[in-house]
């Protein structure tokens, strides 16, 4: 992953249409659940982001035949796997490498868990950081076992073609821990079950369901029963509405702007971030295009609306958890943002929240961190030198907020928007007015 710094000049609009990369959460499950089916998926618009590469590499690794190329529509890549069946994964040679990805990581242990093998999995600096016992803790008591660090990787997981179906309630809303779970609980004998306070994103339900497997739902409680087979589907990737927020964002944020962006997944569990986006002032229109079982497709055109004082709540964190840094920059240009609830950014790729306000700061902002959370208060950014740490939602989110500064801004670290949206700061250059 490049290291480069980056020069953001303030821009007095922006402009334009955006065809966005394949959404991230989706394209690692469908990479995921391919893996397991039987026959050939293929997936148009896989996300061009590191971290799906990352799945893709390790499914190679587990015996998967993978090939990928440009997608012939343009956007994203056309990958096409042939699946080892339902408990067919191979023993890898060596140990897998997940790069930054947490999702490849958490998910592919629910999967690695109902092999019986050995594999170790790893990552880079960054993932090396991060807090793996909450799916270590659910996969152990179905039968898996899984050596660690300390609860963070590199992972050793041992698993069992007996595992144990389980009811398990999490103790943090995390639609990646739901998902390895459901993902270990189709090879168990047996009805496994996850409830959580707070639902989290379905992309797992729904795919699961277009792969043929039965998904029962009650109330925030989602089961799959074990023994399924899964059989290999033709799926096109939504774009990333995680992406586009950053685009609705900038059109919000600078008057006379207006961005329109084309083939946005409208997953009821990720619009949160349309709702809170009108709430903080923008003017945005949102027009349904596609409507499938597995997941809805449409158009959002946003336009600069002013600013207001908004509140997330806690309810709402875990539908926009990947949105609130750019929400946080967003509000440093105007109106006033109070979000509590959100301690899960403490353990993402940073320690979002410690780093979201001294990169703000560093550009002029005024925001006070909080235990859980943070308070911004919009005003006139003076620009200055804002530093990543390696995150690839703070570069982003810098970038956008420094469009409004008065000065220019450098963004260091800047290349780890490379981790979800290679071509981002292409976009950025091709929408200033």
């Amino acid at each position: 992953m490049s290291s480069r710094a980056v020069t953001v000049e303030p821009a007095a609009r922006v402009r334009g249409r955006v065809q966005l990369p394949g959404d991230k959460s989706i394209s690692h499950r469908y990479a995921l659940l391919g893996a397991l089916a039987t026959g050939t998926t293929t997936i148009d618009g896989y996300s061009t982001g590191g971290d799906c590469a990352s799945t893709l590499r390790c499914l190679s690794g587990l015996g998967a035949v993978i090939d990928r190329q440009p997608s012939p529509a343009g956007t994203g890549l056309y990958v096409t796997i042939t699946g080892c069946g339902l408990g067919g994964l191979l023993a890898p040679a060596g140990p897998l490498d997940a790069g930054n990805s947490g999702s490849t990581m958490r998910m592919l242990s629910g999967l690695l868990a109902a092999h019986p093998f050995t594999t170790v999995i790893g990552g880079d600096e960054s993932l090396s950081r991060r807090p793996m016992r909450r799916v270590i803790v659910p996969l152990e008591q179905m039968g898996a076992r899984i050596a660690s660090v300390d609860g963070r990787p590199p992972l050793q997981i041992t698993g069992t073609r007996d595992l144990r179906p389980i009811a398990y309630t999490t103790e943090v809303p995390s639609a990646q821990v739901k998902s390895a779970i459901l993902l270990a609980g189709l090879h168990a004998q047996g009805t496994t079950s996850v409830t959580e306070a707070i639902a989290t994103r379905d992309h797992t339900e729904r795919a699961l369901e277009t792969f043929g497997v039965a998904v029962h739902r009650s109330g925030t409680t989602v089961s799959v029963s074990g023994g399924h087979h899964l059989t290999a589907r033709q799926l096109t990737v939504p774009g990333d509405i995680s992406s586009a927020a950053f685009w609705m964002v900038a059109a919000a944020a600078l008057p006379g702007s207006e961005v329109t962006i084309e083939g946005v997944g409208l997953n009821p569990s990720r619009t949160g971030i349309i709702d809170v986006l009108r709430r903080m002032g923008a003017d945005i229109e949102v027009t349904p295009t596609v409507f499938t079982s597995a997941e809805p497709i449409g158009t959002i055109r946003v336009r600069h609306g002013g600013f207001a004082v908004t509140e997330i709540t806690p309810e709402e964190v875990p539908g926009v958890i990947d949105e609130l840094p750019v929400l946080a920059a967003l509000a440093s240009l105007g109106g006033e943002l109070i979000v509590s609830g959100a301690a899960e950014l403490r353990v993402k790729e940073s320690d979002r929240i410690t780093s979201l306000a001294d990169g703000l700061r560093r550009l002029g902002a005024s925001i006070d961190e909080r235990p859980d959370g943070f308070h911004v208060r919009g005003g006139r950014l003076t620009g200055g030198t804002a530093d990543a740490l390696g995150d690839h939602r703070l570069a982003m989110a810098f970038s956008i907020a420094a469009l409004g500064a008065s000065g220019p801004s450098t963004i260091e670290d800047a290349g780890a928007a490379a981790v979800s949206y290679p071509e981002f700061f292409t976009i950025l250059d091709s929408l200033r007015a």
